[in-house]
């Protein structure tokens, strides 16, 4: 479904030269399944994500989704993906309903198939006493049940969501995660962006470490923790981390004081 070779991205800097977010990213995620990309914040998780979703360009590498290419084919890659972030913003004069038809206009769907699905999706995410509440009024639950609803309104086989409970509360984010959960067991293929390992060890079917723009591991919980003879993901995580930094210039290459030293 998702097909990730090779990724690469840089970016020209006066003082530094050439500047790598991704040094070479691979993996592929399934029908059915939620992949989990785990690391800090500049790890390059959302440079990931905005390949996938074309709104940037690799240097180097591929990647495509359900058999589309993401640089030669951005538009039809749009018409299966649905994404979603914790800035995804909901425009303050519109009501829930019109925000929703919007986007599934957007799609191209026609009339009464998109009346029907948000009919279905309203009831589904419990949405129906906010249909008539514009965005301005609107909590921050409220607002993330409308970005749930707007990328999936078209019914795309992956979903992306970067960092989506960033900045929720208890209760929102656990809600967020359960339709998350939901969405994997109707067969979605779902990308998953999370610096919170919670999150990742009960949520994720494959996990990805990533860290300075390279996955470090990748794998299920319980294959990561005995590839590493580590039962805590956290620990694992933070350990991995150690390491790479250790051995590693911050731009991602071989560090030989530190190859020496060992």
């Amino acid at each position: 479904m998702i097909h990730v070779r090779q990724l690469t991205k840089h970016y020209a800097d006066l003082k530094r030269g050439k500047v790598f977010a991704l040094g070479g990213v691979s993996f592929d995620a399934m029908p059915g399944q939620i992949y989990g990309l785990l690391g800090p914040n500049g790890a390059g998780k959302t440079t990931v994500l905005r390949i996938l979703s074309t709104v940037l360009r690799p240097s180097q590498g591929t990647a495509t989704i359900n058999g589309f290419d993401v640089v030669t084919q951005p538009s039809l890659v749009r018409h299966q993906i649905g994404f979603m972030s914790a800035n995804t913003a909901v425009y303050d004069r519109m009501t829930a309903w019109e925000m929703v038809e919007y986007f599934g206009r957007l799609y191209g769907l026609a009339d009464e198939p998109l009346r029907e699905r948000m009919e279905n999706l309203f009831t589904r995410l419990q949405m129906n006493e906010i249909r008539d509440v514009l965005g301005a009024k609107m909590s921050t639950g409220m607002k993330q049940k409308v970005s749930i609803a707007r990328a999936i309104v078209h019914d795309p086989p992956v979903l992306i969501f970067d960092e989506a409970t960033s900045g929720l509360d208890v209760l929102v984010a656990r809600a967020l995660l359960k339709t998350v959960s939901e969405l994997r067991d109707n067969g979605k293929c779902i990308v998953f962006s999370t610096h919170i390992m919670r999150e990742a060890e009960k949520l994720c079917d494959r996990i990805a470490i990533m860290h300075r723009g390279h996955i470090l591991a990748e794998g299920t919980f319980g294959e990561l923790c005995q590839r590493h003879d580590e039962s805590d993901l956290e620990e694992l995580f933070f350990s991995l981390i150690h390491e790479h930094d250790r051995t590693h210039e911050p731009d991602g290459s071989a560090n030989p004081m530190a190859s020496r030293a060992s």
